[in-house]
């Protein structure tokens, strides 16, 4: 395997570089299209003037708030907000993937259009990636969730507004099973995130994946002796040319060549004296990793386990392009903390507002379609409905829609999922306000009325 050599060390004539022309954002490649605007006149934008919907007086301590409206102007707003501007921790978007569609919700109710394509499309996330860039904390962090169609052109758009330095991963996410109906082409089964934070100095919690005894057992070969205890073996030194104290001789052996200690030779005694190196027969040491030190597998850059739903048991709230709750709780929880606002301007269902409230965040959702917002608000007070027997029982109850009311059909509306446990802690959500723009036309005021009639706690 190839290791790379520090270009401190690297003695051949440097290619030539143009000018640095936009500071640290400065760029090789820069991607142009017609229609892109000066990062100045997004900013300018003029915010959008907000109505209260619900509650409809302001309560003490509501710092959740859900929009309703176009996200571009509600951001300006936002950006305007001493609370929120550059307070964001972290950003998750899930946008339109510029594939000429119209999507619709499990009820067949047009939920959103994802009609632009191209520079358009480009330039519609490029000004509110601009914006996001401003409400975010210095130490924040945002992930873009895309498709094939534009997570290449939007890597370039996020590298001139975060800074290419600021790129953190490309995570490929398988999002469903395998697909058997491709004939000429392999089956298109991921998705991906496009990882940034604003600057070095971000909140980052390493997430990892428990050991299972077998996966320990293969890794963690060696027994130690008189403890007990499992351990591995690795190598002592890293890649890269050293000249201080972990390029020296440790008890007479230099590191490989093109290699150095990965400790000065100080520390590589107490190790030793700890019984933390192996030595081989021939001599070469070999530093043991302990089982019982690491907390479990760092997670990479290929999840396999977060598909949308695939069987007639997930519950969900049939909203399209739902996504899955637990990988909205790696985000959160890699890239935030308790207390931390978290915001997504593309809030669709509601997953990580529901998430981030249930994680002990603060949120901010923003959405343009009624359907998301009513979708939201239903899973606020009632949560998800398993997506096989949910959808039976609705086709058959519309069936009888126009007949008398009566206890099967009314049954047929109350889809069956598990019963809670006593004690059960799923509480509905009503702890945010809910905002529209100012030419709200009343599209969601029963959505409104019925969310507060089911969601009020009874006594």
């Amino acid at each position: 395997m190839a290791t790379g050599i520090p270009k401190t060390n690297w003695h051949a004539a440097a290619p030539t570089r143009p000018a640095a022309g936009n500071g640290s954002n400065s760029l090789d490649v820069e991607l142009t299209y017609e229609g892109k605007k000066a990062e100045a006149a997004i900013l300018s934008t003029p915010p959008v003037k907000l109505v209260r919907l619900w509650p409809k007086r302001r309560r003490q301590g509501l710092d959740n708030r859900l929009y309703f409206g176009d996200n571009l102007p509600i951001l300006a707003a936002l950006a305007d907000d001493p609370a929120v501007r550059g307070k964001v921790r972290l950003v998750y978007i899930d946008p339109p993937y510029a594939t000429k569609s119209v999507f619709q919700s499990r009820k067949q109710a047009d939920a959103y259009a994802d009609l632009l394509e191209g520079a358009h499309y480009l330039e519609f996330l490029r000004e509110r990636l601009v914006f996001l860039r401003e409400l975010l904390a210095d130490d924040g962090s945002i992930y873009v969730h895309l498709d094939e169609n534009m997570a290449f052109h939007a890597k370039l758009v996020m590298d001139e507004i975060f800074g290419r330095a600021n790129f953190r991963n490309w995570i490929t996410r398988k999002k469903c099973n395998p697909k058997n109906y491709t004939r000429k082409t392999y089956g298109n089964i991921a998705d991906y995130i496009l990882f940034y934070t604003k600057t070095d100095n971000y909140v980052w919690h390493r997430p990892v994946e428990a050991w299972t005894h077998d996966r320990a057992a293969k890794e963690y070969q060696y027994t130690e002796p008189g403890t007990g205890r499992r351990y591995k073996k690795v190598p002592l030194h890293a890649p890269g040319v050293r000249n201080g104290e972990t390029g020296k001789p440790w008890r007479g052996m230099l590191p490989p060549p093109g290699k150095h200690w990965q400790y000065p030779p100080s520390v590589l005694d107490e190790m030793d004296a700890r019984g933390e190196i192996y030595w081989s027969p021939n001599g070469n040491p070999r530093r043991k990793i302990y089982l019982d030190q690491s907390e479990g597998v760092p997670v990479q850059d290929i999840w396999m386990d977060f598909r949308d739903a695939h069987n007639q048991n997930i519950c969900i709230t049939g909203y399209p392009t739902e996504k899955n709750p637990l990988l909205l709780q790696r985000i959160i929880e890699a890239s935030s903390n308790e207390g931390d606002l978290v915001l997504d301007c593309f809030s669709g269902s509601g997953t990580t507002l529901d998430v981030a409230h249930r994680l002990n965040r603060r949120w901010i959702g923003i959405d343009n379609s009624v359907e998301a917002i009513k979708t939201t608000l239903l899973r606020f007070a009632e949560g998800l409905k398993p997506m096989g027997d949910f959808v039976k029982k609705l086709e058959q109850a519309e069936r009888l829609e126009l007949e008398e009311p009566t206890l099967p059909m009314l049954e047929l509306l109350q889809p069956s999922s598990p019963k809670p446990k006593s004690g059960s802690s799923r509480q509905p959500i009503r702890e945010f306000s809910l905002f529209a723009a100012e030419l709200y036309d009343g599209c969601l005021e029963d959505a409104v009325a019925e969310f507060d009639a089911t969601s009020t706690p009874t006594t």
